[in-house]
């Protein structure tokens, strides 16, 4: 009875830490409507979940046009740092994913990409204060205006 009870808990325990994993990423799809979406839906807000050490966004571009045309990536800074990252990244070119090089003010991104690329950013949770605004955004000129979204600290 009492092996069986150990390994129940230990099944419940895997089991949980498995969520808890499942937890800390998301799969984000950027198209060539120019939009963010998750589970084919448009998202504009991802909760990470304070248990979580690291969070990762993989982000895939299910669009058919070329990363020169249409590309996207995935930038996260505080809300306020937004507007002034985009600025600079227009400066930066396609060829430093429209992203000023050591901005101390990114705290994750990914590359640019294109028609049925990937690319993935891990990030240190602990970076993220309780009570600020955090924005993802597609630093791509001119995109932050429609694919942007809050980042939740849960």
């Amino acid at each position: 009875m009492f092996a069986k009870l150990v390994a129940v808990s230990l099944l419940t325990l895997a089991s949980s830490q498995l969520m808890a994993a499942e937890k800390c990423s998301i799969d984000v799809d950027s198209t060539d409507q120019m939009s963010f979406q998750v589970d084919k839906k448009p998202v504009t807000e991802i909760a990470i979940d304070k248990s979580c050490k690291t969070f990762t966004v993989n982000l895939g571009h299910s669009g058919s046009l070329p990363k020169n045309v249409m590309g996207h990536n995935w930038v996260l800074s505080t809300k306020a740092d937004m507007a002034g990252i985009a600025g600079d990244g227009m400066v930066a070119g396609i060829d430093k994913n429209y992203l000023k090089d050591g901005d101390t003010r990114i705290i994750a991104h990914t590359k640019i990409i294109g028609s049925g690329e990937k690319d993935s950013v891990t990030f240190d949770v602990s970076k993220l204060a309780a009570g600020t605004e955090y924005e993802f955004f597609c630093s791509f000129p001119g995109h932050n205006s429609m694919m942007k979204g809050a980042v939740v600290l849960k």
